[in-house]
């Protein structure tokens, strides 16, 4: 009967890790179209070559790699059964998520100060993509977002420990590949002129 139930329960893992990345390859997907645009619209003669950044990004990619190695220590901490220590640094990492997008915000400001519009006369194509996939990924964060409140919650509950943390487990590979997929964005906005 145990060997039956594990088996289940097994399976019902591999099938809830198979769902994510599922999710993940669409999302690669999506976000290599809106890139493969970006190249094919750089060729338009009114395509900006000379574009800097807003800081609020890089000061915003460092805070969400700092998220991802929160959350490493924070599985880690379940591992071992300190589950006060995974619980803080769960919070941590929850704070430096919202941090992240309060400062894709402020650099969202710093574009709108320099006058780089969305959409409208006064707008660019290159800037509209910019604005269009730093938003979308901010979408994705939110979704990271609650799922990290739902770890967060199950964590206090004690859901959790060294031989039960599926659920962190598929919580922390989304938040990681929201981490990377940002740092793939900025230097592909940085350096694809």
């Amino acid at each position: 009967m145990d060997l039956t139930q594990s088996t289940e329960k097994e399976k019902i893992s591999r099938s809830k890790k198979m769902m994510l990345w599922f999710g993940i390859v669409s999302l690669i997907m999506g976000f290599a179209g809106w890139t493969s645009a970006y190249i094919v619209s750089s060729s338009r003669k009114d395509w900006i070559q000379e574009l800097e950044l807003p800081q609020y990004f890089y000061i915003s990619t460092a805070i969400i790699i700092i998220s991802s190695i929160t959350y490493i220590l924070a599985k880690k901490a379940i591992k071992k059964d300190e589950s006060k220590k995974a619980t803080s640094l769960l919070f941590v990492t929850l704070c430096l998520g919202i941090s992240f997008i309060v400062f894709q915000f402020l650099g969202f400001e710093q574009m709108l100060g320099n006058g780089y519009y969305f959409t409208g006369p006064t707008s660019n194509i290159k800037m509209s993509y910019v604005f269009l996939i730093a938003a979308v990924h901010i979408v994705h964060v939110v979704a990271g977002l609650i799922s990290l409140l739902v770890v967060l919650y199950n964590q206090i509950k004690g859901k959790y420990s060294s031989t039960n943390f599926l659920g962190m487990s598929l919580g922390a590979t989304f938040w990681h590949f929201l981490d990377i997929l940002w740092v793939y964005l900025i230097l592909f906005m940085t350096f694809v002129k």
